[in-house]
């Protein structure tokens, strides 16, 4: 049935955009690992599969979101329980964020079973997914995107790179330095700022009305810094995660990417301080460890 869509992982950012599809009149069949994830959508009238495998016997497009390449690798070509050993799936659209690499080999593992892949990794948060609003990066044949663009619609505005797998995953890793290299540039100099004895929030006002505003600025340090929520809703093991596969992939290339590698050590002792499960804007509260000082509106 045409209307009926697979989704494989809908936890903290796949459902939200489960639920979107939903809201747009599609049937899901889904499934996670966690019961509790699979459970407001259940209620919703969502089929609630016992593996990808059924999921892949029941739709015959099929979403994943899920945290890391290994668990893509995995969930798609692992075993009998693999989306690869489907009855009726016939495209996999990946929202993850996998790297180029494991992008282009499961894509070639699928193909020789006759299963279009789709790199379709999101920008934009849980606020994002939620609201419909993400970024949404697609690399795929033309054909297969104007089969499933009205399906990737329902999450935000579309952005199609090109045919070749993973080329939408070099622009989102692109994306996710770029972001992550802001949140630290941002918590230096709102350390020192606020260190010299300026109100943080005035700060960032002149910031955000000058030359240095940024995302981390306009909205991070705002919401969950200034705060104290520390709550933006991005893991600081998936950030460090994200910018790990951005400098290897341009080392790979011939890239140099001496910021980038900076980024990835802050990252990386952030997430050996505060744990990987903490969100990546706990980045400003090792700033403030180190600096003596506390950033609060």
């Amino acid at each position: 049935m045409a209307d009926l869509v697979g989704f494989v992982g809908v936890g903290r950012m796949g459902g939200p955009m489960a639920s979107r599809l939903l809201d747009a009149g599609h049937r899901l069949c889904v499934y996670d690992v966690s019961e509790e994830a699979t459970r407001p959508l259940a209620a919703r009238g969502a089929l609630v599969a016992a593996s990808p495998a059924e999921v892949a016997s029941t739709a015959e497009i099929v979403f994943m979101s899920l945290p890391t390449p290994d668990v893509v690798r995995q969930v798609a070509l692992g075993g009998n329980a693999g989306l690869v050993n489907g009855s009726s799936v016939r495209t996999v659209i990946d929202l993850s964020t996998t790297g180029p690499g494991v992008a282009t080999e499961v894509a070639a593992a699928l193909a020789e079973r006759r299963i279009g892949w789709v790199d379709a990794p999101v920008s934009g948060g849980v606020t994002g997914a939620t609201a419909g609003t993400l970024a949404v990066m697609v690399s795929c044949p033309r054909a297969t995107y104007a089969k499933v663009e009205p399906l990737l619609g329902t999450f935000g505005r579309l952005f199609h790179t090109g045919e070749k797998p993973g080329l939408a995953q070099s622009a989102k890793l692109a994306n996710n330095i770029l972001a992550a290299a802001a949140m630290v540039a941002t918590a230096e100099a709102m350390a020192m700022g606020v260190k010299a004895g300026l109100d943080p929030k005035v700060l960032l006002d002149i910031i955000n009305a000058s030359s240095g505003r940024n995302t981390a600025t306009m909205d991070k340090f705002p919401r969950a810094v200034l705060t104290r929520s520390f709550d933006f809703g991005f893991a600081t093991g998936l950030s460090y995660k994200d910018v790990r596969l951005c400098v290897e992939e341009a080392e790979a290339m011939g890239v140099p990417m001496v910021l980038g590698g900076t980024v990835r050590e802050m990252l990386a002792v952030t997430r050996a301080r505060f744990g990987a499960a903490s969100d990546f804007t706990h980045i400003a509260k090792l700033l403030e460890e180190w600096a003596g000082v506390e950033i609060k509106g």
